[in-house]
């Protein structure tokens, strides 16, 4: 979890959890804990919303013009998806839940100094109660989310309505789009010896042993020893969905083989070498654990790759090869070879990169560029610290316009595919509205919402 995140999390906790200070005026103790709304099985009371309030606040964000009203409806909704989540059996991960919660607390004590001076801040007795409490604050969130993701998930757009979306747009209104950049890139990569290959192989037999026989923790060998910093902290953890495929094909394969409590020989993907088990099977989604294990890159193997990428980049400056037939034939990277090395945002699934909204990185490398050049070679190493040579290209670039549907087509999809998506929010909100119960005390029921609470 990175720090921003967690200053956010650590004002939303302090506005639910450290109550004394924001009501030690209030002459009317029923304000402190006056029932504002019922929604199914959750009670929202009025100083909900103005923990809400100040945790807004607290994030910098202006409420200027954010009511009462308003943050009551938005309290509202969530509880009415957290309560459908829970109608339609939907799981969320309690041991993913337990760790963020760790995490959570970490940072307290490190903002603080202390657990001691963390459990007085929020007024709490123990740190049994104060876990809890966390627990179910960022339970109820997940289920919130993951019930708004069923809703959505399923939602498709056809090119017709596209097409439909951006007409029904008037010129005058239709959107802008920043200067743009389409990137291509190739990559070498050092070369492991077999000698490398091995030893890690062998550790990965010797993991799977200890875990098999003499009843070791996977959890905590990934915590120990896994060089995937995605999931190292919470054991090796990852949710696979047969209909939504992420993560590695080669490690999706592997696992959807396994059955429940089964673990793998050590295998190979583009990452270095795992072993992995399933631990659940829930219909299209497998909850896997994953070891990942990446073999030293010698010095030599390093010289030996950078000395392959200026031979390349040479072929192509002398116009022996073009860029794109060299990416085919000696890229080693799976996701971008097959296409010319054209690069993918993975933000937009789109190839263009808005200049404002780069990798940092990455625009540090392209911005000098002119097109059709091709840099330097550049030494990159990853999140696991795995080390490889590239070269880069720009492409094309595009100058800020106003959208057009030929050139502009992923993004307006996007957009296009957003409102659909928020209709059918909508048409399910209204429909569960319907169906369930909900009570709103008398002082709020002349609230103008957005959706239809007060029923008659």
């Amino acid at each position: 979890m990175n720090s921003n995140n967690i200053r956010i999390i650590f004002f939303a906790i302090t506005c639910f959890l450290y109550q004394p200070m924001f009501y030690a005026q209030v002459s009317k103790p029923i304000k402190i804990d006056g029932v504002a709304a019922v929604v199914g099985d959750y009670v929202i009371l009025e100083s909900d919303v103005d923990k809400t309030l100040i945790d807004l606040q607290s994030q910098g964000v202006s409420t200027e013009n954010i009511g009462r009203c308003s943050l009551l409806g938005k309290l509202m909704e969530d509880k009415l998806y957290a309560h459908h989540a829970e109608q339609d059996s939907l799981e969320v991960d309690n041991g993913q839940i337990y760790s963020y919660v760790d995490r959570t607390i970490e940072y307290f004590v490190d903002q603080l100094g202390s657990l001691e001076k963390v459990l007085d801040f929020y007024k709490k007795s123990d740190e049994q109660s104060f876990r809890t409490e966390l627990f179910e604050i960022n339970k109820l969130n997940q289920l919130s989310q993951k019930m708004q993701s069923q809703i959505v998930d399923e939602v498709e757009i056809t090119p017709e309505e596209v097409r439909q979306f951006f007409n029904s747009i008037p010129k005058y209104e239709r959107p802008v789009f920043g200067a743009e950049l389409e990137l291509a890139q190739i990559v070498i990569k050092p070369q492991v010896s077999e000698a490398d290959e091995n030893k890690v192989v062998k550790r990965l037999e010797t993991i799977k042993y200890d875990i098999e026989f003499n009843g070791s923790s996977f959890a905590t060998k990934a915590i120990l020893y896994s060089q995937d910093p995605g999931s190292r902290s919470t054991g090796g953890k990852y949710t696979l969905n047969r209909n939504r495929p992420r993560y590695d094909k080669d490690l999706r394969d592997v696992a959807y083989r396994l059955r429940e409590g089964e673990i793998s020989d050590p295998f190979r993907t583009q990452f270095g070498w795992h072993i992995v088990k399933v631990e659940k099977i829930r219909g299209q989604e497998v909850d896997i654990r994953h070891i990942l294990l990446i073999p030293e890159i010698t010095s030599e193997a390093l010289m030996e790759a950078k000395r392959k990428i200026d031979i390349v980049r040479k072929r192509i400056i002398d116009g022996e090869i073009t860029f794109e037939e060299a990416a085919k034939s000696v890229s080693d990277e799976i996701e971008t070879r097959n296409n010319g090395g054209v690069l993918i945002n993975p933000t937009t699934g789109d190839t263009r990169f808005e200049l404002t909204k780069m990798d940092p990185v990455l625009y540090g490398q392209a911005q000098r560029l002119r097109d059709g050049e091709i840099s330097a070679p550049l030494l990159e190493k990853d999140e696991r610290g795995i080390q490889k040579y590239k070269i880069i290209k720009v492409s094309n670039r595009f100058d800020e316009h106003i959208a057009d549907y030929s050139k502009d087509y992923i993004k307006i999809k996007e957009l296009a595919l957003r409102e659909k998506q928020l209709k059918e929010i909508q048409e399910w909100m209204a429909e569960k509205i319907d169906e369930t119960y909900i009570n709103i005390n008398q002082d709020n029921q002349n609230c103008n919402f957005t959706n239809k609470w007060v029923k008659n």
